[in-house]
């Protein structure tokens, strides 16, 4: 088992834009039904940013909103991290960008990514961070607007994929039975090209051909990535609890990137989790990348799913291919 480290989330926030897509939308120019997306992805509708929006004008109000709720100031931060697949531009980071925003003068800021796994990668960082004592106050945003790089005429992605952003503040505790108790992240990069963005990067750098072709939007290796992503959720969910002695019983609450509902479900009903132990809002938002686990995380705070003291478990897998677990004592 890790060491556990000292770091609490005292405040949250979500952004997302007001345009919302249903199934319908897609059944008046796809070959595509609502019975279909719902009954393979558990997805009924998701948001879409305008032209005049981008991550980083979501990740301004989802911070905002986050930075509230802690009692905090832009200005009292010592680290900005944003985890994104969809920067507001390749350099700088979308980071660097948010901190002028917000007028955070000075703040270190940095991007991470590594896709849907992004924010628990980048809640780990800042908790390591905050347990060396060399900082105190972190921001931390999931965000992604994937619209920006999905084909709309791929039915197997343009359905799955919405916009959003989410904020967690991360701060020291005062309690040394509160904090990150266990964490995990992974890779295994054999698997990259099941979801890539081919085009846009020294790789394959962007030309009319690139353009012409569709390769700078998002493609994806369905069934590959499907066998995946429900073989690495049942994987580390029974890892986390094997080497942190807690059972299936001890969790308060499950919150997992919502990619898929068949996936969700599966675990559920192997560990047998009750529906009240499970975060599940992938119809309201659809895939959300990096935004996911922190969406779910705000909503279930908001509707009083989480208390003080609850063992709460954070579980994501993603592009790369990436995955990471966290487990709260909140």
């Amino acid at each position: 088992m890790n060491k556990p480290l000292g770091a609490i989330i005292s405040g949250t926030g979500l952004a997302v834009p007001a345009e919302v897509l249903d199934n319908a939308y897609f059944e008046k120019y796809l070959d595509t039904s609502d019975e279909w997306i719902t009954t393979r992805s558990g997805i009924k509708e998701r948001h879409r940013a305008s032209a005049d929006e981008s991550t980083g004008t979501l990740c301004k109000k989802a911070s905002l909103e986050a930075l509230e709720e802690a009692g905090l100031k832009p200005t009292d931060l010592d680290l900005i991290l944003v985890a994104t697949v969809t920067p507001d531009t390749c350099c700088p980071s979308t980071a660097c960008w948010l901190q002028a925003e917000l007028g955070a003068t000075n703040v270190p800021a940095m991007d991470v990514n590594a896709a849907c796994s992004g924010m628990a990668y980048a809640i780990t960082q800042a908790s390591i961070f905050i347990d060396s004592g060399f900082y105190k106050n972190i921001l931390v945003l999931g965000a992604d607007c994937l619209s920006k790089i999905t084909n709309y005429q791929d039915r197997g992605t343009c359905v799955l994929f919405g916009d959003a952003a989410a904020a967690v503040v991360m701060t020291p505790s005062d309690d040394p039975e509160r904090g990150l108790l266990y964490h995990h992240l992974g890779a295994d990069g054999n698997g990259a090209g099941y979801i890539v963005v081919p085009a846009g990067g020294s790789r394959l750098p962007a030309s009319h051909e690139t353009v012409d072709q569709s390769l700078h939007a998002i493609q994806m290796s369905g069934r590959e990535v499907y066998k995946f992503a429900v073989n690495k959720f049942d994987e580390i969910l029974e890892k986390t609890l094997q080497e942190t002695g807690f059972t299936s019983d001890d969790l308060d609450l499950v919150i997992p990137h919502q990619s898929n509902l068949r996936i969700i479900k599966s675990a559920q009903k192997k560990l047998k989790l009750p529906d009240e132990k499970v975060m599940i809002n992938i119809d309201r938002y659809g895939n959300t990348s990096a935004a996911s686990v922190g969406i779910a995380l705000h909503e279930a705070r908001k509707q009083g799913r989480i208390k003080k003291g609850d063992l709460v478990i954070l579980i994501a897998f993603g592009a790369g291919l990436t995955w990471g677990v966290l487990l709260f004592r909140m």
